[in-house]
Parts: structure tokens; C-alpha cells; sequence
């Protein structure tokens, strides 16, 4: 049996301390660079999800900011159509199909930006007014209209002849001035509904009496 003298001992125990210490070592490093992995595979999830709200949060944004616009008159397609909020009345030409030959171009404004639920007519040369016996949809262009419109006795089909009133609108200014009549143009902010954006497409379309 080999026997050892205690130095040799000692020796001994000291070299098997450093070999679990290092061995330890390796080990906690080891583990430590896993972790680090496991978090980057994390944070790369984190960005792929952002990423992914993101451009879900974008998509959301650009639906809501389409706009319906009824065109009609002389144009290839008549009927509603679908555009960006801040196009212009020639983007919904383009999208009816176009102008015919017989459009009165000095009597529309193609560059005038459009908003939500207006209607565009497109005259025809020599024309001098139109008329429309649907209740839905009588909603004139500002091109074409030339006389202002008094708020305050004006009739529901001839509200709607603004560009952005609809029959719900024009029902709420009735019914609004029947209780307090208006008596500057700006007072039909107050109707629910009608915001700055609306008053300046139809503030130099309407007067009061």
C-alpha cells in the first residue's frame, strides 16, 4: 500500500481543490452563456411581436382613414366610391372611370380635397343647374352651386345639397334651430357632429338670415 507523508498529502488535496474549483468554474460559465442565449432568443420574440403589433396597428390606421364619396354626372361609372382620406376630386373621376367628352371642366374643381360621404357632380357643357329626386343621396358638389344656403331656413334635401351633411346632419341642424337659431355661420359647430373639418367645407356655402 503506497503511503504518503502529510506534505505530499497536502499537496495532494491542494491539486483536487484546483481541479473542482476549475471545474466549477467551466461549469457556472457554461451555464451563464445558456442563460444569456435563453434571453436573446427572448428578446428576439419581444421584437418579432412588436414588429408584428406594429404593422398590424398600421394596417388598422390606413383602414380607418378610407373615405365614400358619390360621384355622378358626366363621368364613365357613376355611383360610390372607395378613396383615401385627403384624395381629390380627381382621384374619385379616375376612380368612376374618367371624365365623357361633354364634362364642363371650368366648373370643377379637380385639385379640391374631398371628405367623408360627399357627393360630386360632374356638370355637362351648357348646363346650367341639375336636380336629383333621390332622398338619400342629394348631396351637391361645391363646384356647381352658386347661391349660399341659409342655415336657418333651408330645407332638409337643400342641407344635404353640403358637401359632408347627410340626412342625419341635416336632420340634427333642423332640429337644432328650431330651439336656437343660428345667427352667425360658425354657431353649426354647435350641431353634434359637425366639427372644424366640416365647417370648412361648407363655411362659404352657407349664410344665415
Amino acid at each position: 500500500m503506497v503511503s504518503f507523508t502529510k506534505k505530499e498529502q497536502i499537496v495532494i488535496l491542494i491539486l483536487v481543490v484546483c481541479i473542482i474549483s476549475v471545474v466549477s468554474i467551466k461549469l457556472i460559465r457554461s451555464n451563464e452563456i445558456k442563460i444569456d442565449e435563453v434571453g436573446q432568443d427572448i428578446n428576439n420574440i419581444e421584437d418579432t411581436e412588436n414588429v408584428n403589433t406594429s404593422e398590424k396597428n398600421i394596417e388598422e390606421e390606413n383602414i380607418d382613414k378610407t373615405i365614400m364619396v358619390h360621384i355622378s354626372g358626366e363621368v364613365y361609372r357613376p355611383g360610390l366610391v372607395i378613396l383615401k382620406e385627403g384624395d381629390r376630386v380627381i382621384d374619385a373621376v379616375n376612380a368612376a372611370g374618367g371624365l365623357k367628352e361633354e364634362a364642363d371642366l371650368d366648373r370643377i374643381n379637380l385639385a379640391k380635397k374631398l371628405v367623408d360621404e360627399e357627393k360630386i357632380y360632374i356638370p355637362k357643357k351648357g348646363e346650367e343647374s341639375f336636380t336629383s329626386n333621390s332622398q338619400e343621396n342629394v348631396v351637391a358638389s361645391t363646384n356647381v352651386s352658386t347661391s349660399k344656403i341659409d342655415i336657418n331656413n333651408a330645407s332638409l334635401n337643400e342641407l344635404m345639397d353640403l358637401p359632408g351633411i347627410g340626412k342625419v346632419l341635416a336632420g340634427r341642424i333642423i332640429e337644432y334651430r328650431t330651439k336656437n337659431r343660428f345667427n352667425d355661420i360658425e354657431e353649426i359647430k354647435n350641431v353634434s357632429g359637425i366639427g372644424e373639418k366640416k365647417f370648412e367645407a361648407i363655411r362659404d356655402l352657407i349664410t344665415v338670415n
